[in-house]
C-alpha cells in the first residue's frame, strides 16, 4: 500500500475469487478450476494446494481437501490473486476443521502460498484478506498483525490488461537504500498509520507517497505518472501501485471522485490501445467471507 511496502495491506469488495472446499476422508488435495487462467490444478505447484498441504502436514490429518477455485482476480494483477487463493484455502480449510486456528495462525499458513508465487513469505496481502479492512503487518516471523481502523474511503483500481509477475518486480528493486530516503519513507508511512486511525483524511493524502519502491516499478506500467497526476487534479486523496503491478490504485472521499478517476483511468488505457478492467470499491472491513 504504497509507502507500506510489505507492511500494509487493504482489503477491497471486488474484485474476488470463489472458492469452494470439502472434506476428503484421505489425506491429499484436489484442485478443480473454474476459470481460463491455465493455472496448474498439481497441489504443490498451486497457491492454495500448497498451504493445504502445510495444514494436512502440521496437523497429521488422516482427511484432505478437494477445492474448487472460481477466480475473478486476474494473476499478475497486482490487486492480490494469489493472496486471495492462499488466505481462502487458509480460511475455509479452517473452517472445516472447526476453527481450531487463530487468525495469526491462518496468515502464517496462507504465506506458503505467497511464498511459492513471488519466491518471498510476505504477509501484507494476506493479513487483510483474513483480518479485513487495513492491517499493518508488525512482523511476519514470527506473524505479528495490527488491525487498524476503517476509514469510509473509495477505493479506484484499474487494471491495465498486461502482466506484471511479482517475482520479477522484485527483481528490480534496488538492495540499498540511501537514509535521506529511508527517513522520508519512514515518515510517511508514521503519517499514513497515524492519518488512518485518527480519520485524517488530509494526512492521508499527504503520506500516501513512495519514495522508494514506486519510482523503480512504475517503469513497468504504462501511463502511470500520468493516471496519478490526473487523478490527482480530479480531487483524489493519492495512491499508487497495487501491489507489484500493473493495477493502480487512488483513494477518495466521494463515488462522484471516484467514478470521474475511474472513466479518465479507462479513457487513457483506450487512448493507447491497452484494455483495461477498472473497479470502484468501498475498503471491505471484514475480508474473506464464509457462505452457506
Amino acid at each position: 500500500m504504497v509507502c507500506g511496502f510489505d507492511i500494509l495491506g487493504m482489503a477491497i469488495h471486488e474484485p474476488y475469487d470463489e472458492m469452494e472446499l470439502k472434506l476428503l476422508e484421505t489425506p491429499e488435495v484436489i484442485i478443480r478450476h473454474r476459470d481460463d487462467f491455465g493455472l496448474p490444478e498439481e497441489p504443490s505447484a498451486n497457491v492454495a494446494g500448497v498451504v493445504l498441504l502445510k495444514m494436512i502436514e502440521h496437523l497429521n490429518l488422516k482427511k484432505g481437501f478437494e477445492v474448487t477455485i472460481r477466480k475473478r482476480i486476474k494473476p499478475g494483477s497486482g490487486l492480490g490473486s494469489s493472496a486471495a487463493s492462499a488466505a481462502g484455502a487458509a480460511v475455509g480449510a479452517n473452517e472445516l476443521l472447526g476453527n481450531i486456528f487463530k487468525r495469526e495462525e491462518l496468515v502464517y499458513f496462507a504465506m506458503f502460498g505467497e511464498e511459492l508465487a513471488s519466491g518471498v513469505r510476505h504477509a501484507d496481502n494476506i493479513a487483510p484478506c483474513i483480518y479485513g479492512g487495513i492491517t499493518l503487518v508488525k512482523s511476519s516471523d514470527p506473524v505479528d498483525i495490527i488491525p487498524l481502523s476503517t476509514p469510509d474511503l473509495f477505493v479506484t483500481a484499474v487494471h491495465p490488461q498486461i502482466e506484471v509477475k511479482t517475482s520479477d518486480a522484485r527483481q528490480i528493486l534496488k538492495t540499498t537504500v540511501l537514509l535521506k530516503d529511508a527517513i522520508a519513507q519512514w515518515g510517511n508511512i508514521a503519517g499514513l498509520i497515524a492519518g488512518i486511525q485518527k480519520n485524517d483524511y488530509g494526512l492521508i493524502g499527504r503520506s500516501l507517497k513512495d519514495v522508494i519502491i514506486e519510482p523503480v516499478r512504475s517503469i513497468l506500467i504504462p501511463k502511470f505518472d500520468e493516471i496519478k497526476k490526473k487523478s490527482m487534479e480530479l480531487k483524489a486523496l493519492g495512491g499508487g501501485i497495487s501491489g507489484s503491478g500493473p493495477s493502480v490504485f487512488m483513494l477518495s472521499e466521494t463515488e462522484k471522485v471516484s467514478r470521474c478517476i475511474a472513466e479518465m483511468m479507462k479513457d487513457t488505457y483506450d487512448g493507447i490501445g491497452i484494455e483495461s478492467m477498472v473497479c470502484i470499491s468501498k475498503i471491505n472491513p471484514s475480508g474473506i467471507t464464509i457462505m452457506d
